[in-house]
């Protein structure tokens, strides 16, 4: 093995033990947001701020999920242009029912 290989071997080692660090440091950042969200359930707060909290936390924790396990932290900028119309799209159709619905009554022409 010539000192270039085993300085290769080295810089590889050196990269997978800090993607082993990320993916620690994600995973006890799951479990903390995972007990706080448990923790948020116990403390009977009112429904609308108790559904703001806990969507909060859903949304840091699968933004979490998306970035390191699905490897999205390092894509390109297309791929979240896809994500975001993506989103935009999911959003509209879920305000379509309240958009055509008024006065207690469907939209009719």
């Amino acid at each position: 093995m010539t000192s270039e290989q085993s300085v290769d071997v080295g810089s590889h080692a050196i990269d997978i033990d800090r993607h082993v660090r990320i993916y620690v440091t994600v995973f006890v950042a799951l479990m903390a947001l995972t007990i706080i969200t448990v923790a948020i359930s116990r403390l009977h707060l009112p429904l609308p701020i108790a559904v703001t909290v806990a969507l909060l936390v859903a949304t840091i924790k699968g933004s979490l999920v998306a970035c390191y396990f699905m490897h999205l932290i390092s894509e390109k900028k297309l791929i979240y242009a896809v994500l975001t119309l993506t989103a935009v799209f999911f959003v509209a159709l879920l305000a379509l029912p309240a958009v055509t619905h008024s006065n207690g009554y469907w939209i009719h022409k």
